[in-house]
């Protein structure tokens, strides 16, 4: 088969650490083409990939390029308008989280998607952990029983020192749409998508910027299970802080590391899966899975995962977050 040729807007960061070293090692896949709006950087970074059309203008990129799918790894306040382009083009699409800005942003991806035809997912690196894959897999095997609580926590410096990324026009929020819609993305995946029925949240602004930096949360779903959640790029962690507990009726797991009970006549029996990963390995692991598995659901091999179809429920849960937080109530969904 032939590979499958990609196309890369934003060469920065995320894209020269993430995407092109491992769309670079890829036997199906060529990198085709790249834009980026600086110049330099474009011309620095494609002949240190060997990517062989440049491009300062996407859409010239959209224009005059043969490729299968483009990935979009740009400052949040262009995804929308980006996306929208691509997928007119007749391109599969991946973005970098958070798909945009806001629900409604969101929503005309959504709506582009359905009438394209298109593939399009989010990147949620930390559903391909191979741990929290490990942990799927156990709580879809039912040894912990049914799911009711999970508690989790993510302390960490910003993703970025760029101004933008403090600014609620050009980013849509703070440390909530940073770390905490990859965070809460995990565990709604892990609590297979229950509805949710109310949110309530403080958030808290300590520094640079019109964003908050720190945010304490707690979600209800319908079925009666919870969430309680807590992001950061101030909270005091001596190194960064990722943390995960899933509670079921039969057992106990947590993430990094992974660990895993089950009660039985009152004591806790080790269920811990055979680790695959060592804790060093589990960022670029992640982003290896998220990649391939993309590529693969191009190619046809295995069905799509964090679609446009999560995003568009993960932003409105976003949406009823900073609802809580601005009113300072509860909010309904």
């Amino acid at each position: 088969m032939e590979k499958t040729r990609i196309g890369v807007i934003g060469l920065g960061g995320v894209a020269q650490v993430v995407h092109l070293p491992i769309l670079a090692k890829l036997d199906n896949v060529t990198i085709a083409s790249a834009a980026e709006v600086n110049k330099n950087r474009l011309n620095t970074v494609a002949e240190k990939f060997n990517i062989p059309m440049r491009y300062r203008d996407y859409k010239e990129m959209l224009e005059n390029s043969e490729l299968d799918a483009v990935v979009i790894a740009t400052p949040t306040s262009t995804h929308t308008e980006i996306a929208l382009d691509c997928l007119k083009a007749g391109k599969n699409i991946l973005v970098e989280k958070p798909i945009a800005r806001t629900y409604d942003e969101a929503k005309q991806i959504h709506n582009a998607v359905k009438k394209c035809k298109c593939m399009a997912m989010v990147g949620m690196n930390l559903r391909f952990r191979p741990d929290a894959m490990l942990l799927k897999s156990l709580l879809n095997s039912g040894e912990l029983g049914d799911l009711f609580y999970i508690r989790c926590s993510w302390l960490r410096k910003r993703s970025s020192e760029q101004k933008w990324f403090v600014s609620k026009k050009e980013a849509g929020g703070g440390v909530i749409i940073d770390l905490g819609v990859a965070l809460l993305d995990l565990a709604m995946w892990l609590l297979k998508f229950q509805p949710i029925k109310s949110v309530t949240v403080q958030n808290y602004s300590h520094s640079k910027g019109n964003v908050e930096d720190s945010a304490v949360g707690f979600i209800r779903l319908e079925n009666n299970a919870v969430v309680s959640f807590e992001v950061s790029w101030s909270l005091h962690s001596e190194k960064d802080s990722f943390n995960l507990t899933a509670f079921g009726t039969k057992g106990t797991a947590h993430l990094n590391p992974l660990r895993a009970y089950r009660r039985i006549e009152g004591a806790h029996i080790d269920y811990t899966p055979a680790q695959t990963a060592n804790q060093s390995n589990l960022f670029k692991k992640s982003y290896e899975n998220e990649i391939k598995h993309f590529i693969g659901a191009i190619r046809g091999t295995n069905p799509l995962i964090s679609s446009i179809d999560d995003a568009l429920t993960r932003m409105k849960l976003l949406e009823a977050i900073y609802k809580s937080a601005e009113q300072n109530s509860e909010i309904k969904l």
